[in-house]
């Protein structure tokens, strides 16, 4: 598989600037050797203080988690409250230290420093895509919760014991905002804007970093708590422990990203995608309190090329479910599946190759692969045959085949 080979890769290319065993993580710069001391867990101090938090990201993935379950809580849905929510406006949340807060989901969706610092309108349209899938939800959704669902009408339908709610397409949109948003907010502020070289190394955070110079009343410094903010968009949830998320990886209660690389991990063909990215994060934290920053770029090309086989893996997971489920007249499971297929078709366009330094597939093209599944009826038209073209396409994108993904 393509990914088990990346870091080898890395190696190679820094011509073993940075390579070193797991045992000794000695790095060799030139005629330079220094020695990069990882913790066994993301704990990191200065004068007995830690000088790791990330308390915007906690607060962001609170409010994403809050918003979702509101798309289905009909008895206190309108469309204001959902855009209120998504730009924390009027007090929308149960949770008063989320109103009173400066923090919002609209300001950081696609927002990166690598993506949108010069495309405002590309990030004006998806974040009005956001809204669109809230007004829907309202306007189409809850006038039908008690309708029966058929092509052309939103309404409810069983899967199993459950009842999901869609549109006429057969297109949840709550699942399409909380997968899409994994890729538009989580992913993009992660890969694209915190572990980049543009912030990281930002006017003086270099000079500052090799001195010790830390934000003013802080204990870190600027460039030690980017990395952090990175951190945070994938371990931030309440549930998952700063120090040692992989403690609970099959036992929290994130249900963004720290919920799938989960799930992608307990595939056999990815079952080290977990542990390698939490080394990486260690590491790369590690180089930089010894200030080798070529280290820390190669870890962050790990992180990124795994963060963003996420939505890979998951795509096709979800679009080959909903195949077999459509296959077996069990429209309900097939429309949930395809829903999250297409919420993490979406997010690919926010992953990002290490090698190219843009995302796996454009976003013209998977607008493409959207239209095509939501093209007329939707999903109650949408063939076996279109679902094993557009996996086959993601796989080829990313080096991976179909059949590896369970």
């Amino acid at each position: 598989m393509k990914k088990l080979f990346f870091p080898a890769l890395v190696c190679t290319a820094l011509f073993f600037n940075s390579c070193s065993s797991d045992d000794d993580n000695q790095v060799i710069d030139g005629d330079i050797e220094d020695q990069i001391e990882v913790p066994a867990t993301y704990s990191f101090t200065r004068a007995g203080e830690s000088t790791v938090t990330y308390t915007g990201q906690t607060t962001r993935i609170a409010m994403a988690k809050e918003l979702k379950t509101a798309f289905t809580d009909f008895d206190n849905l309108t469309a204001m409250r959902l855009l209120d929510m998504f730009s924390n406006e009027n007090s929308p949340f149960s949770e008063e230290n989320l109103n009173s807060s400066s923090k919002s989901l609209k300001s950081k969706v696609a927002s990166s420093a690598d993506y949108f610092s010069t495309n405002s309108a590309a990030s004006a349209a998806i974040k009005a895509e956001f809204e669109v899938w809230m007004n829907a939800q309202y306007e189409e959704v809850l006038p039908n919760q008690n309708t029966q669902a058929a092509a052309g009408v939103a309404g409810q339908i069983a899967q199993g014991d459950r009842t999901r709610f869609v549109s006429g397409k057969g297109l949840e949109y709550n699942q399409m905002y909380a997968k899409s948003l994994m890729g538009a907010l989580l992913a993009d502020q992660m890969l694209n804007k915190y572990l980049s070289p543009t912030v990281l190394d930002e006017g003086d955070n270099r000079v500052n970093n090799e001195n010790e110079i830390t934000e003013e009343g802080k204990s870190y410094t600027t460039m030690e708590h980017k990395w952090d903010e990175a951190y945070g968009y994938l371990y931030g949830d309440p549930s998952v422990p700063t120090a040692n998320p992989m403690s609970v990886l099959d036992d929290n209660e994130d249900s963004f990203l720290f919920n799938y690389i989960r799930q992608v991990a307990a595939d056999d063909d990815f079952n080290g995608l977990a542990q390698e990215t939490f080394d990486a994060f260690k590491k790369g934290r590690a180089a930089i309190a010894v200030n080798n920053y070529e280290v820390r770029d190669a870890q962050a090309a790990i992180i990124k090329e795994n963060i963003s086989l996420i939505f890979a893996v998951r795509a096709i997971h979800y679009l080959q479910s909903g195949k077999e489920s459509l296959a077996n007249n069990e429209m309900g499971a097939a429309f949930h599946s395809l829903s999250e297929g297409l919420g993490f078709l979406y997010s690919i366009q926010f992953s990002q190759n290490p090698s190219t330094g843009g995302a796996y597939l454009s976003a013209s093209e998977l607008e493409t692969y959207k239209n095509d599944l939501l093209t007329n009826n939707g999903f109650w038209d949408v063939s076996g045959e279109k679902l094993d073209e557009i996996s086959q396409a993601v796989a080829n994108a990313y080096g991976i085949s179909v059949d590896q993904v369970d």
